[in-house]
């Protein structure tokens, strides 16, 4: 079956993928607003107010939102993102009317109590030490700043301490109906679902939502820069980034075959090279994060403080030499792999509804399978070796580190691998 799309009256665009072989359903909202919408005194908000969907409503305890899904056997969570919040259930065919009316119930009926604040409030700040305590993600939000240092796209997702100590119902209410409207949400689902069905019912379960539009995010400004925290480890971390295209931006799939040439698999040139042949890391890969008007193409690995410096000098030297070695094969094997991931991905509802409604929210359209293979296929060799030379050469690299820093490289002498200057991070 094909993609169907309805909008309703208040502009919630309902969009479904049938699975006919299927006997579950994955289904949700995605909001058009995520951590790149929040104020620095707001700063955390977006996810807190995901935690408080489901700590209660006018109708429902927080227990009985948890037990009426898990009762009928299914499940229900969110997450948030920098550009979107997503609240999503998978439940059995015939459960699928429960599962919106509860996702309705927490998104439109919310009771922010602040008993129930303070106790998650504690939960986040958890999630924030945790993080914190995790050099892998701690190296990344480093990266993240450096890149878009002072702006809401180098902030963590979660916030800080600080942030979330201050918000109070007042907060997540504003944020709330600031950025929670019609006109910026998706009712998305893929499984065993009739469109006709989906749309009657969010007519009477999403109809009350406003029609008025949200406002969008500020454009960011890529910086680039170092930011280094030594911590007592075993393994130094290391982010290597630069700044690279959008999702909007025509060279967006070029990119994701540059990465997974780079460092996407077992075959990539990292692997092989910095894993296989000379053993100087146990985790190594590349990374295209892409926003709609930017984006972060980058390298993570972790080693030993005394095999540091080595592999640093082994990254710079295999990503300034890509550009002008890459392959035929290389391109060719890249560009499977990325339409086999699509196209396995097909084969989960709760990939697929994520995908659809994603693509509605940023492109405002699904972007049928065939146009997207199409897309990969027409990159080839001189396109990836011509934006690798680009994204290498044109931008302040971003460098990042945690752990043992006391042997790794300057950002003097990284940036100058790349033609850049000097940019140190606090």
């Amino acid at each position: 079956m094909t993609v169907e799309i309805t909008t309703l009256e208040n502009g919630l665009r309902v969009v479904s993928h049938e699975m006919p072989h299927l006997h579950t359903v994955s289904l949700g909202v995605w909001v058009n607003a995520g951590a790149r919408n929040e104020t620095l005194k707001e700063h955390g908000v977006a996810h807190f107010l995901e935690h408080m969907a489901f700590k209660g409503t006018k109708r429902r305890t927080a227990i009985q939102i948890a037990e009426e899904i898990e009762s009928a056997g299914g499940d229900i969570n969110a997450s948030t993102s920098m550009e979107s919040t997503a609240y999503f259930a998978r439940v059995l065919k015939d459960d699928a009317p429960l599962a919106l009316d509860v996702l309705s119930d927490i998104l439109l009926e919310p009771r922010f109590d602040q008993v129930e604040i303070e106790r998650e409030r504690q939960v986040i700040i958890q999630e924030i030490n945790a993080s914190m305590d995790d050099p892998a993600d701690l190296v990344f939000d480093l990266a993240q700043h450096c890149a878009y240092p002072d702006q809401a796209l180098g902030r963590p997702i979660l916030g800080t301490i600080g942030s979330v100590s201050g918000f109070s119902p007042e907060t997540i209410t504003a944020y709330r109906d600031q950025h929670y409207a019609a006109p910026d949400m998706v009712l998305s689902a893929a499984g065993a679902i009739s469109h006709d069905a989906l749309v009657r019912e969010a007519e009477e379960a999403f109809g009350r939502f406003s029609a008025r539009r949200s406002g969008s995010w500020e454009a960011s400004e890529y910086c680039g820069g170092s930011s280094c925290e030594k911590k007592p480890l075993e393994q130094t971390h290391i982010v290597l980034a630069f700044k690279a295209p959008g999702y909007t931006d025509d060279a967006f799939y070029t990119s994701q075959v540059l990465s997974s040439i780079l460092g996407g698999g077992m075959s990539s040139r990292l692997f092989q090279e910095v894993r296989e042949k000379r053993g100087l890391c146990y985790s190594i890969g590349s990374f295209c994060t892409s926003f709609e008007e930017t984006g972060l193409f980058g390298v993570y690995a972790a080693t030993s403080p005394e095999l540091t410096e080595e592999l640093v000098t082994v990254l710079t030297g295999e990503i300034t030499g890509c550009a002008a070695t890459i392959s035929d094969d290389e391109t060719v094997r890249a560009r499977a792999q990325m339409k086999a991931g699509l196209l396995m991905s097909l084969e989960s509802s709760s990939v697929r509804a994520d995908q659809i409604a994603r693509q509605l929210l940023a492109f405002k359209r699904v972007v049928p399978i065939d146009e997207i293979a199409d897309k990969v296929d027409a990159v080839d060799r001189g396109a990836v070796g011509a934006l690798a030379d680009s994204v290498f050469n044109t931008s302040q690299p971003v460098f990042s580190a945690v752990g043992a820093i006391d042997r790794v490289a300057s950002y003097d002498w990284v940036a100058a691998q790349f033609g850049g200057t000097k940019q140190q991070v606090e």
